[in-house]
């Protein structure tokens, strides 16, 4: 570079400094009054000492918040400069706690908490990571061969579908569309997603869940291109071998199996109903004993969504920031199913009637899949028959 083109880059940089709008202010007043004024030092101070309003805030009692924040404080914790004071992990943790539980955006609960919106941006992202990552190996480790015996042993119990080691579904997430994304993201509902597939025991917990596939994939596409999937197709789960149907010997030992409705393939370990309206007897016998067990994940949906209000409304963040919180609300769903006292399970006891199926087309199930279906069709008849299901 010679002098000219050095004297001629001078002055370009000094006429971009001077046009380069200053702050008026280092720190906003609103913002500087935070520790007076902001929600979460008045606010959420009073609700400790009302234990209903601060679960109903939150959508955790202030034993499990704290448990929250011993685990995930060492993680999000910042240290203070000669500038600011940094927030503390207990406002952190309040903040990211209450996007989840009200979808609210991250400029509403920047007033309220009297932070930078794109504070808050930061702190969201961050906290929803150190909560998955804080409590995943203990509320959603990947299961073992013990672990699908019991949850099976479950799923008999409360269900009446034996072998069963889990029910499984697919959830659309509406997030706004993401910049230059075409068609990726849009779903056949007319909004733009991501999908949550998981797998859920009979308790309503998950014991497996992928994230972030794109709206447009059918449920049977992303179980397909899912980590899951793929172990699925491998048999890596670690599926417990072959073991008898209870009272039905002579049928000989039969496969542990999940459940999933018509969007899913029918597999030797993936059970699904029998298509068409008009079916024999016996098949809608069988459509509702697998209907009745397959609830358990509809109903997992159903109280996740009813806690965690982010999923009612159109979540406007990044794809990735958005896969995130999911993961957050899954793990936190379990931790509160396990640390709450009183827990009901919808569903259990005697159903009424038999779940209409709707018409489907045709698959290509294997031979193997079609017999391992059919040996349930003879046992729900017959040595597996519950009273109550022959109400039409």
């Amino acid at each position: 570079m010679n002098e000219e083109q050095r004297l001629l880059f001078a002055i370009a940089a000094t006429y971009l400094r001077r046009k380069r709008k200053r702050r008026s202010v280092w720190i906003h007043g609103t913002i500087r009054a935070r520790s007076q004024h902001g929600e979460y030092h008045r606010l959420v101070q009073e609700l400790r000492l009302d234990e209903v309003r601060f679960q109903q805030y939150f959508r955790l009692d202030r034993t499990q918040f704290d448990v929250l924040l011993r685990r995930v404080g060492p993680l999000i914790a910042k240290e203070n400069t000669n500038y600011r004071r940094a927030i503390s992990p207990g406002e952190r943790l309040a903040i990211c706690l209450r996007f989840l539980a009200t979808g609210d955006s991250y400029r509403t609960i920047a007033f309220s908490y009297r932070v930078g919106h794109s504070t808050v941006a930061g702190i969201v992202a961050e906290v929803a990571k150190a909560i998955w990552d804080s409590l995943v190996e203990e509320y959603m480790p990947v299961p073992t061969t013990e672990d699908w015996r019991e949850i099976a042993a479950e799923f008999y119990h409360r269900w009446n579908f034996p072998n069963c080691v889990g029910s499984i579904d697919g959830k659309h997430v509406v997030i706004q569309a993401p910049n230059n994304s075409g068609s990726l993201f849009y779903n056949y509902k007319g909004t733009y997603s991501i999908v949550l597939l998981a797998v859920v025991d009979a308790k309503y917990c998950f014991r497996i869940i992928d994230v972030g596939s794109y709206g447009k994939s059918s449920d049977g596409g992303t179980l397909a291109n899912s980590p899951f999937g793929n172990a699925l197709r491998r048999v890596t789960l670690g599926l417990p071998e072959d073991t008898l149907l209870p009272g039905a010997e002579h049928l000989g030992p039969q496969p542990y199996v999940f459940v999933a409705d018509e969007a899913f393939p029918l597999r030797r370990d993936l059970m699904r109903p029998f298509p068409g309206t008009t079916l024999p007897s016996r098949h809608r016998v069988f459509n509702y004993r697998l209907s009745r067990a397959r609830l358990t994940v509809e109903n997992a949906f159903g109280i996740l969504a009813a806690q965690w209000r982010m999923y009612r409304r159109v979540i406007g963040i990044s794809p990735s920031n958005a896969e995130t919180c999911v993961k957050a609300t899954c793990v936190l769903h379990n931790f509160l199913r396990r640390t709450t006292r009183a827990v009901s399970y919808v569903g259990d006891g005697e159903a009424s009637g038999l779940h209409d199926i709707s018409q489907v087309g045709s698959n290509n199930a294997a031979r193997e899949a079609m017999r391992v279906r059919e040996t349930l069709v003879n046992y729900f008849s017959a040595e597996g028959a519950v009273p109550w299901q022959p109400q039409a």
